[in-house]
């Protein structure tokens, strides 16, 4: 078994394009061999340290940053093609604030501790940049938990305490400090990079050399 270490952030639209590249991958090296296993942790980046607790406005924050509006649905377009072969729809229109995500890593980090976080993952995707709604708020982040079979209770009452807090921002560090700056980054067996939402084949090529194929 090999492990797969996903370094991104909920708000970043090329992570969710990520993530279907990563799981088509390793459908292409399970065709080849079957009992291949893997263990896939996600891991905390944030793109925009500076985001306030509350959110601010999505796209005055793009349009400052990308210089016009005509830039950033040029930027639009350009996900919304790289996506739709992986059966996604971007709905940025529906996205009305820029989140903080601290509080949605301490949640991944939480339920990471507890079992499989995929359809976790995916609905986090999904509220971000399907759904329109808000990663930075406790009550839509225990709610999209209890979806995906995590105690509410529990998750609220994590959420609304600081606990784990330091350690994410720990470890989110820990990855810049080796150099990642852009998300998503795959390490594979904390030895190998990859860089960006590759090529599923190139993803597929990768695993297979660390798992001794090639």
């Amino acid at each position: 078994m090999i492990t797969i270490d996903i370094v991104s952030d909920l708000v970043c639209p090329w992570c969710f394009i990520g993530k279907r590249r990563l799981a088509t991958a390793l459908a292409t090296v399970r065709r080849e061999h079957p009992d291949f296993a893997c263990q896939i942790r996600w891991q905390p980046f944030f793109l925009n340290p500076d985001t306030p607790p509350e959110g601010e406005p999505y796209m005055p924050f793009l349009e400052k940053k990308f210089g016009s509006k005509v830039r950033v649905d040029a930027l639009f377009n350009h996900v919304r093609d790289a996506g739709r072969p992986y059966g996604l729809d971007y709905a940025f229109e529906k996205i009305q604030l820029r989140a903080n995500t601290l509080m949605a890593h301490r949640l991944l980090h939480w339920a990471q501790q507890r079992g499989e976080v995929d359809a976790l993952v995916e609905r986090l995707f999904s509220a971000q940049f399907q759904r329109g709604e808000m990663l930075g708020d406790l009550k839509t982040l225990v709610s999209i938990a209890e979806e995906c079979g995590f105690p509410g209770a529990e998750v609220a009452a994590y959420l609304a305490s600081d606990a784990d807090a330091a350690l994410v921002r720990a470890k989110e560090q820990s990855y810049r400090q080796r150099g990642i700056s852009m998300v998503p980054s795959f390490i594979l067996q904390n030895e190998m990079i990859i860089v960006g939402a590759e090529d599923p084949n190139i993803l597929a090529n990768a695993i297979l050399q660390l798992n001794g194929v090639y």
